[in-house]
């Protein structure tokens, strides 16, 4: 199958980037980095979470984030909800779209959300319940789709089960996650293929980590089955804390660069996007681990 004409850019950075930084960022210099986002062309941009401060402090200022977010026609600012109450507190605060996060491993999620994967599915029977009532569209994360740090290998067929449950429970999309990204192209390739028997391909995203430098790649080998929109963080912020060793999300600029390479639209001014990686590393006083940001300079 030939690449898509253009790619979907889900920014992670302000949520999954930034949720496990030390130390409290401001409210202000995540806002900021949420407008240099859209400004350089990001038209889905993860804001924040509807977490307990006790297990997540870094986003305990999501109604504050929420509140501050720029009116900019055609962006969508979707924000992660565990649970009914995170989905009712995030209502409030004016979302109108969700995201929420489930497993393909047992033991992964147990150690991540305190849960079996069935437990999990049943607390979000009630949130997606109520989206579809009130026309908000819920997204659903699948992490450890190419591998757990405890379980080692996930067949393909796990992660096609839950992924349909996922999906016929309402989710709209369901972007799948290389959480600790061992994975390589062709088992990217057989596990997509295997999902897409039972989630269409066009709702499925693809979320890489690139521990193991295999992001790119990865991207690539799916790309060329079909999926069309695909989750990164700017500067490759984030990291899974369960993962030994996990250095983050694929940097959005080096998927952008990629994909621009290729003739595929994204959207994206690739050198606003590569000045807001340095500013933001900048603020968090952190050496830059973008390949492209760093070829590029500031």
């Amino acid at each position: 199958m030939p690449l898509p004409h253009a790619v979907n850019i889900v920014e992670v950075g302000p949520r999954d980037g930034l949720q496990n930084e030390p130390g409290n960022i401001d409210t202000n210099v995540k806002l900021e980095l949420i407008g240099r986002l859209v400004d350089a062309g990001l038209r889905q941009v993860e804001a924040t979470a509807f977490v307990s401060p006790r297990w997540v402090p870094q986003m305990a200022d999501h109604t504050q984030v929420m509140a501050g977010l720029p009116n900019r026609p055609g962006v969508r600012f979707p924000v992660l909800t565990p649970n009914l109450k995170g989905f009712e507190n995030a209502v409030a605060a004016g979302a109108r779209e969700v995201a929420v996060f489930a497993a393909a491993s047992e033991a992964f999620s147990r150690k991540n959300i305190n849960c079996s994967i069935a437990e999990s599915l049943e607390r979000f029977e009630p949130v997606l319940a109520q989206a579809q009532e009130q026309g908000i569209l819920v997204r659903g994360y699948l992490s450890c789709t190419l591998g757990c740090p405890y379980e080692g290998d996930i067949a393909p067929e796990a992660v096609a089960r839950v992924a349909r449950r996922l999906y016929d429970m309402g989710c709209c999309q369901i972007s799948l996650g290389d959480t600790v990204g061992t994975g390589t192209p062709l088992k990217a390739q057989r596990m997509v293929e295997t999902v897409a028997e039972q989630v269409p391909l066009a709702d499925l995203a693809a979320h890489f980590h690139d521990t193991y430098g295999q992001a790119l790649a990865n991207l690539f080998a799916v790309l060329k089955l079909g999926i069309s929109t695909v989750d990164c963080s700017v500067g490759g912020l984030g990291g899974c804390p369960y993962a030994r060793g996990a250095s983050g999300n694929v940097a959005t600029e080096e998927v952008v660069y990629m994909l621009h390479g290729m003739g595929v639209e994204t959207g994206v001014d690739l050198r606003a996007l590569v000045d807001t990686a340095h500013w933001i590393h900048r603020q968090l006083d952190r050496p830059m681990q973008s390949r492209v940001a760093r070829a590029m300079g500031e």
